[in-house]
């Protein structure tokens, strides 16, 4: 086998999480970097590549001239799928440009600037005969994965309840002038509706519908813009009703001074419960009333088999946020290699976010937003 092809559009020098992407997509060695269109800034882009050591001629200056040249090579030379790392505004016309000329995509989320768009993009994606996959990275963690095992295969019982909170504190101030990954997410014309909800609460949501395995079906929202100024949310709780019956809660904050990635989780059933935490991801608490709270550890005791397999340590080496990321594409990775020998792929890299959840992460936000600016009280949380 030979590795698989990736280019990139957006992720140039100096911006966070196009080395996050990179660093995910080499971990196991199956992925080449090999061309991108990395800044609007021409010379930007030119200088991002050859950081990267790429021939400097498929270091393009348009996501239009990386997606029209790499076309026309031929097929072991051109890439094989690009990995979207732009702010929001972009990710809907470059997926689409990507697809048309027969490129798989692997997106930041949120999928697209408005939910329409994503309705437009799913059909593309099924029209195309190529592949789409959305990092939410957090459903890539073992221990996640656990956790949904065991609400799946009835350790807790029926889901009653779910608790779903996303703190962060970096901008409980207006953002330095040159804070561009701040900046962006503020402005409407570049993040879309939402910033915190956009940003992070949706994170939050598919989590919840990940580890419970069941959709929201209704939401009731108070988003707020608590910094002076400021067009988008920074601040927002949503209650949540569940199509089986489950009552929620989902809080997510960008101005909860102090904190800094704190996602956490927990779910109450019938017979028990669990929690899991993104800054303590080894770890899985189960809890009852007959008994003390059991702690699960990554690597030790019986775990299922689907989180063995996103393991990559030993007991009692953390496994984070970038081994996370590099489960996602190394799934991605499975897909295609699936595609292109005309079989279906295993368990394992059929778990990946795609574009069903693209399509309700962008029916969260906005029916969200709508949710906040209406005196009703509960909104159908419906994707058509």
């Amino acid at each position: 086998m030979k590795k698989v092809k990736m280019g990139m559009v957006g992720g140039g020098q100096g911006a966070f999480i196009g080395v996050v992407h990179r660093l995910a997509a080499n971990l196991d060695g199956q992925i080449e970097l090999v061309c991108g269109a990395f800044s609007r800034d021409a010379e930007r882009s030119k200088r991002s590549g050859e950081a990267l050591f790429l021939d400097p001629a498929r270091c393009y200056d348009s996501y239009e001239k990386l997606f029209a040249e790499e076309a026309k090579l031929p097929k072991d030379k051109r890439m094989q799928f690009v990995a979207i790392v732009t702010p929001n505004h972009l990710h809907f016309p470059v997926a689409k440009m990507a697809l048309q000329h027969g490129f798989h995509v692997i997106s930041d989320k949120p999928a697209t600037f408005t939910y329409q768009q994503a309705l437009e993009l799913r059909d593309i994606v099924e029209s195309s005969g190529c592949l789409y996959g959305l990092t939410h990275t957090y459903t890539a963690y073992p221990m996640v994965k656990e956790a949904k095992y065991r609400v799946a295969t009835g350790e807790i019982g029926r889901v009653r309840k779910v608790v779903v909170e996303y703190p962060q504190g970096w901008l409980a101030e207006p953002p330095a002038e040159d804070n561009k990954q701040a900046l962006w997410r503020l402005d409407p014309e570049q993040a879309g509706i939402s910033c915190c909800m956009g940003d992070i609460g949706v994170h939050a949501a598919n989590l919840a519908e990940y580890v419970c395995g069941d959709q929201i079906s209704q939401i009731c929202a108070d988003l707020n813009s608590i910094v002076e100024g400021r067009e988008l949310d920074d601040d927002g709780t949503v209650l949540l009703r569940f199509e089986n019956g489950a009552r929620g809660v989902l809080m997510a904050s960008q101005i909860s001074v102090g904190e800094e990635n704190n996602l956490r989780i927990r779910v109450y059933g019938e017979k028990g419960g669990l929690e899991w935490a993104q800054q303590e991801p080894n770890t899985l608490i189960q809890r009852s009333n007959e008994h003390a709270a059991q702690i699960h550890r990554a690597g030790w005791g019986q775990l299922a088999d689907i989180t063995l397999a996103n393991l990559r340590t030993p007991a009692g080496h953390p496994e984070g946020y970038l081994e996370a990321f590099a489960n996602l594409y190394r799934n991605f990775v499975g897909q295609i290699r699936a595609l292109e020998a005309g079989t279906q792929p295993d368990e394992v890299a059929a778990d990946m976010p795609g574009i069903k959840e693209a399509v309700r992460g962008m029916a969260f936000i906005e029916q969200a937003v709508n949710s906040s600016q209406s005196d009703l009280k509960w909104h159908d949380f419906k994707t058509q």
